[in-house]
């Protein structure tokens, strides 16, 4: 889609291409079937992933796509084989493919080393590095980052070490240094920005997030970036954070429902966003439907976490006659731009959970004009 024309600016560094277009893809977890974990409570729909991928890589084959994003966790739970497979799928595309990992693709210490030489054409050209900058073309730069680290306990946790923050620091100062108007791009997996209320604060929240997102968003704020395209929540939503006029775009995953994936035209400043589902695959010709009900089955211990522990902290007993109620919950949410309503609660519970509705932006269909500070409404 790239074309000749160009976009030039008072400032003789500031050159933007008139227009480009690209897609998101979250969460592949892509597994063999040879791989397969299967165990009753599983939310993830893995026995999809590759066709749901091949579904999405045939629309994107006729858009003139320049260049695909996939946000983490792209494998089942870090099989080599897994990752093999989809890098030589990737390696196909006559397009540039751009990948992270995602907490389900470096589930151990010693994963971390094992990563980035599957993905070499991907990003990471330098194997003993997780995180990377690209010069998409002139203009425009994306920044991939590592949002998984592990304690000195070897368990895994999120968040960014700091030889990652201090070389990020370096990277947005050269390059608005060399170029104030650059278009910069970030991707990491875990959420910078609140998606959920108190999705920092509680404990069901923060593993979604980045630990020290603080400190990332400062960065981000100095060098005026403003849009970070982020995974793991398998949700579709759209969250901007007024403290630093930053946008998080976290695209849900293609094994949950309601499989979706993004489509985005950025055009004389403005950035244009566009979902999609997978509604159907060869052994699922209703997808949507299998997915929602497959979720809703599964749904009842999350919800019980959900309303038992802080900050509703309500008894066992009084929440176990409430998530029959709430079979769709999640469901809803992860299809974005969610309106509850639950007049038969009461007061604290109606507006714990109506609270989860979306507040602008939209999730779904949107454009942000990133040349206008603050929020999109």
């Amino acid at each position: 889609m790239l074309t000749d024309e160009y976009l030039v600016g008072l400032n003789l560094g500031s050159i933007l291409p008139k227009s480009f277009k690209f897609a998101i893809v979250s969460d592949l977890h892509i597994a063999l079937p040879q791989t397969i974990w299967d165990h009753p409570g599983r939310f993830h729909l893995v026995e999809v992933s590759i066709p749901a991928l091949e579904v999405v890589l045939s629309h994107l084959a006729v858009l003139d796509l320049d260049f695909l994003l996939l946000p983490g966790d792209l494998t089942q739970h870090g099989e080599p084989e897994n990752h093999a497979w989809l890098a030589e799928r990737l390696a196909q595309l006559p397009y540039p493919v751009y990948v992270i990992p995602g907490n389900h693709d470096v589930p151990s210490v010693e994963s971390l080393d094992e990563f980035a030489p599957h993905y070499a054409k991907f990003g990471y050209t330098d194997p003993e590095r997780l995180y990377y900058e690209r010069e998409i073309f002139a203009g425009v730069r994306l920044i991939g980052l590592n949002s998984n680290q592990f304690d000195p306990d070897r368990k895994q946790i999120s968040g960014m070490d700091e030889a990652q923050l201090n070389w990020l620091e370096s990277v947005l100062g050269r390059a608005r240094s060399q170029d104030p108007d650059e278009l910069i791009m970030v991707m990491i997996h875990h959420n910078v920005v609140e998606h959920m209320p108190g999705q920092a604060s509680t404990p069901l929240g923060r593993r979604y997030m980045l630990s020290n997102t603080d400190r990332l968003c400062d960065l981000l704020h100095q060098a005026g970036v403003r849009l970070v395209f982020t995974g793991h929540l398998h949700v579709q939503d759209v969250a901007y954070s007024d403290r630093s006029d930053l946008y998080d775009i976290t695209t849900g995953s293609i094994v949950s429902y309601p499989h979706p994936y993004r489509i985005l035209t950025y055009a004389d400043g403005k950035l244009q966003i566009r979902s999609h589902r997978v509604t159907s695959v060869p052994d699922f010709p209703n997808l949507q439907h299998f997915s929602r009900e497959w979720m809703g089955d599964r749904s009842h211990p999350f919800m019980m976490k959900l309303l038992t522990k802080p900050p509703l902290s309500l008894d066992l007993s009084i929440a176990a006659t409430i998530t029959p109620n709430l079979r769709y919950f999640w469901a809803e949410l992860a299809e974005g731009d969610a309106k509850f309503e639950f007049p038969q609660f009461d007061r604290p519970i109606r507006k714990f959970l109506e609270a989860f509705s979306d507040r602008l932006p939209a999730d779904n269909d949107l454009t942000l004009d990133l040349e206008r500070r603050g929020r999109i409404e």
